[in-house]
């Protein structure tokens, strides 16, 4: 059973949809609910109560049902939050910094780098060399830097990630 009060599912959820968000997932009945309703037990407005049922939407964390009120017209929209599919939804981050931690690697194997003595920046060794090993920024010269401790450190992360998934 996925429960809302597991740190990483609080932290996941904060990332995505705030604090105020946060509080609306918490506060969320298990049956289905209005979004007016949803504003008026949490007290945040409706518009912030919205964007954040569409972002969990988006996610496949929350779901709707429409109703046509057949006097008026209108559609209501019943929510209805999807907590069970938010192992679902945080392995799906995972492989998403798994392959922007696979890109970042490449970079930086595929490339010689050169620091400002002065700690400004970082560049890749064309940048230095148009530079004449100068940096742009405070005129300090540029030195050749040593990135394997970034390389490991990088494949140590990809290597956590991908025995978590």
């Amino acid at each position: 059973m996925v429960s809302i009060e597991d740190p990483i599912y609080r932290s996941y959820l904060c990332k995505l949809v705030g604090e105020e968000g946060l509080h609306i997932v918490e506060s969320m009945p298990e049956d289905e609910v209005t979004d007016e309703h949803v504003a008026e037990i949490t007290g945040i407005s409706l518009n912030t109560v919205r964007r954040t049922l569409y972002l969990l939407y988006e996610h496949r964390l929350a779901k709707y049902r429409r109703e046509r009120d057949p006097e008026s017209g209108w559609l209501t929209y019943l929510w209805t939050l999807c907590v069970e599919n938010l192992d679902r939804a945080l392995e799906a981050e995972a492989r998403k910094l798994l392959r922007k931690l696979e890109e970042r690697l490449s970079y930086e194997k595929d490339h010689i780098f050169y620091a400002c003595v002065a700690g400004c920046a970082r560049f890749v060794f064309d940048e230095a060399s148009e530079n004449n090993f100068v940096c742009p920024f405070c005129g300090a010269g540029l030195e050749y830097m040593e990135n394997d401790r970034i390389v490991s450190t990088i494949e140590k992360r990809m290597g956590d990630l991908t025995a978590a998934l």
